[in-house]
């Protein structure tokens, strides 16, 4: 496209602001997809030309990135959607997004290191250095978003760049220099903010989230990153620390540990009850309208993001059960249809082949495995699994927790075990009058999860079948068990997991249902 425009010549369109204004004129207007295409390479083709005045340079970036955030916004709105994208149209803005995060972070980290190179012209932006740092961060933080979006490995140079950028601010003292990060975007940030949202944000655990819940929960860190404290002491309040002499992701930490004076350590003690009010409001169905969400979501949307960041500032998480590693061949089915298939004993199998997966380790309560990335595109943050261990003559099911692609060909998949041992049933309503309606609806019993001392039990459903307030009837085993519905426990890519609490009626036949 536009690379065989331009030559190498000093008198390149560039070089004049005006000119590099007049570029902007022949963007698609009705396509942002297409615009930000091209705006990435126009930064791209920017960089190439290293005679810029670095003063130049940092405005004609600052246009074409000014330019580019209403398209950012929209794609943005439109992947991190609800609703369910087509691979193309997923694919397409994924790519449009990701290309740009990570051109715009290459872009302002060059001019940072210029700068610090006292590059001619640096002297002319010694006053806007704290926008450029933090709009350097900030662009981190997207192009971290876009990776984890597809479960990928943030590598090594970005901590390293995002420490250099901290470094900086800190020894030369602007980290709590307020800057308007981009016209129309609501309050002041500063340096500090944006280091604090970016680390708090990827130490929730990105690789348990779904795509939404990823960009919702980031949206809601970066509401409240005012409350996100870094200070050189170990504080009560402090989870997690970077080491300023050894760059690297983020590292939990406890009172224990050993302290030295380059760490730096970041709590968040004021935004646990900040999001506490937020789910009261939450809760009476509202979406306070100055959360900056990035789009339009559902006050259960935001209500289950925020419950996922109570949750992290609460406890720090802790393996139930250890994991020992292990080679254990399972065969897999992938999805609620597919589970109801293997284990219902009257319908006609799937002639699908079994496909083999091989443990890495395993323990209890879950197990974690490599897969091909080819073959595996239908395994996502929520999906259910059937597994049936080698040898072992019954079907389990187990949920989805964890995605983290190593590479172009290979990711790695943890996986919580729900129960070793589920048999299907069919759901029948229980009407009024005490009478059974026909219902047909097939579901999941979880044998280890039924309580007889308690009398509760759990059920995996077809995704939106539970009903709080309706009774069921199912049979199993020769008895009849009325189903009275104490909650819904989670809600999964296709699939309802429930408790309720049961009565076993008059016995049935000796048949297992």
């Amino acid at each position: 496209m536009l690379s065989g425009i331009f030559g190498n010549k000093s008198d390149h369109p560039m070089a004049d602001f005006k000119s590099a204004q007049a570029l902007l004129e022949d963007l698609p207007t009705n396509d942002a997809c297409k615009s930000l295409m091209e705006l990435t390479e126009l930064v791209a083709l920017l960089l190439e030309h290293a005679d810029f005045k670095l003063d130049h340079q940092f405005a004609v970036l600052n246009l074409f990135d000014k330019t580019a955030q209403p398209h950012v916004r929209k794609l943005v709105r439109e992947y991190y959607t609800p609703l369910e994208l087509s691979k193309f149209q997923e694919d397409r803005l994924w790519s449009a997004l990701d290309n740009w995060s990570r051109q715009i972070a290459t872009a302002y980290f060059k001019l940072f290191i210029d700068f610090c190179n006292a590059k001619k012209g640096s002297s002319v932006i010694k006053e806007q250095v704290p926008l450029l740092v933090a709009r350097t961060v900030h662009a981190l933080k997207w192009q971290v978003k876009f990776v984890s979006a597809h479960y990928g490995e943030i590598d090594k140079t970005s901590w390293a760049n995002l420490l250099q950028l901290y470094k900086h601010a800190e020894q030369l003292k602007y980290l709590d220099t307020p800057v308007s990060l981009y016209p129309g975007m609501a309050g002041n940030t500063t340096v500090k903010h944006e280091v604090g949202h970016l680390l708090v944000w990827y130490d929730i655990g990105l690789s348990a989230l779904s795509p939404l819940l990823m960009h919702v929960t980031e949206r809601l860190v970066a509401q409240y990153r005012s409350t996100i404290d870094i200070r050189p002491q170990l504080a009560q309040h402090s989870r997690i620390s970077i080491d300023l002499n050894r760059p690297g992701e983020p590292t939990r930490i406890n009172l224990d540990d050993t302290t030295h004076p380059y760490l730096r350590f970041i709590g968040m003690p004021e935004m646990q009850p900040r999001l506490d009010d937020l789910m009261k409001v939450l809760k009476k169905n509202i979406v306070p309208a100055d959360l900056n969400l990035g789009g339009s979501y559902s006050a259960e949307v935001v209500g289950e993001a925020v419950q996922y960041l109570l949750n992290y500032l609460a406890v720090h998480p802790v393996r139930r059960s250890a994991r020992r590693v292990a080679n254990v061949t399972m065969n897999v089915v992938n999805g609620f249809d597919k589970v109801v298939e293997r284990t219902g004993a009257w319908l006609g199998f799937d002639e699908t082949p079994l496909v083999p997966w091989v443990t890495d380790e395993i323990s209890i309560g879950g197990f974690s495995t490599s897969l091909p990335v080819k073959g595996s595109e239908g395994i996502g943050i929520g999906s259910l699994l059937g597994i049936k261990p080698e040898g072992v003559p019954h079907w389990g099911a187990a949920v989805v927790r964890r995605l983290l692609r190593k590479n172009e060909n290979q990711m790695s998949v943890g996986a919580e075990i729900l129960d070793n041992r589920v048999a299907c049933v069919i759901l029948n309503y229980h009407s009024v009058a005490g009478e059974a309606i026909e219902n047909g609806q097939p579901a999941l019993w979880l044998y280890s999860k039924q309580n007889e001392s308690s009398g509760e039990a759990q059920l995996l459903m077809k995704a939106d079948t539970f009903s709080p307030s309706r009774s069921l009837k199912v049979m199993l085993n020769g008895k009849e068990y009325l189903l009275i519905p104490i909650g819904l426990q989670e809600r999964g890519l296709d699939y309802d997991l429930a408790k309720y609490r049961f009565v076993v009626q008059e016995a049935a036949s000796e048949e297992e249902y």
